[in-house]
């Protein structure tokens, strides 16, 4: 079922069509950055490519078209192969939005009605038990953010620690977290200035497990299996968010 199929099924009276609805608005839209990017393509009259989305919002191209992929996976944009007007140079692939849908027909903010959910669902679990099944929430989305970074310059084993820290600071900073890498008493961090999970965060502190479980899952395809914790939380009182690696 595709994420366009979910969004015309949804009842008030099929728990599973509501469930199914959440978890479609969510992939496509619960990131506020590939929001944007739909409004974006929404306001081309002549479509875009990933290179202009990339301009637009600063980030690399091959997330910027992770971001165009994801929703022309769920039916909310289209994409065509085209050359340019003197037939010469590489096909670019426009991508366009689908006229006769409306993705924002279901009246709810999706980012925030799924924290909300993840934040009573991880309460109702024993304090261990939540954070793993936190970390491992984290984890699998670290490594779909891992996969829109594509080419030898991203392959596991292809790059220093370092650098894979970077690429995963400038992800972290494309999904709302303002990160960056550094380096203190011999310790590489990444420091997000910071927190996407806003006030769920601080009624559910174990949502920053999401977080650590982000960058083991982008080091983890970036780089290779790296232990990380996190040092200090905004959520928790402190100046920013740091975790170490």
């Amino acid at each position: 079922m595709t994420e366009k199929t979910a969004s015309a099924q949804v009842s008030a009276d099929d728990p599973g069509a509501f469930s199914a609805t959440v978890t479609a608005i969510t992939s496509a839209f619960g990131d506020p950055t590939r929001r944007s990017v739909y409004l974006f393509v929404r306001e081309a009259s002549t479509g875009v490519t990933a290179a202009q989305v990339a301009t637009k919002f600063g980030l690399h191209p091959n997330v910027a078209r992770h971001h165009l992929d994801k929703l022309a996976a769920g039916g909310y944009v289209e994409a065509a192969v085209e050359r340019g007007g003197t037939g010469a140079g590489r096909p670019s692939k426009h991508y366009r939005p689908v006229a006769e849908h409306e993705p924002f027909d279901f009246p709810v903010r999706s980012d925030d009605l799924v924290l909300t959910l993840l934040g009573k669902t991880l309460k109702m679990l024993p304090p261990e038990q939540a954070a793993h099944v936190a970390e491992e929430v984290g984890q699998e989305y670290g490594r779909a953010m891992a996969a829109g970074l594509t080419g030898e310059d991203f392959l596991a084993g292809q790059r220093s620690l370092r650098s894979a820290i970077q690429a995963v600071a400038d992800a972290l900073t494309a999904h709302g977290f303002a990160a960056h890498a550094d380096q203190r008493n011999n310790k590489l961090q990444i420091v997000s200035n910071h927190c996407p999970f806003g006030d769920v965060a601080i009624e559910n502190p174990v949502i920053c497990a999401v977080d650590r479980g982000m960058v083991k899952g982008m080091l983890s395809a970036l780089y290779g299996d790296t232990p990380v914790e996190i040092s200090s939380s905004l959520p928790q009182g402190d100046t920013f968010c740091t975790t170490t690696v």
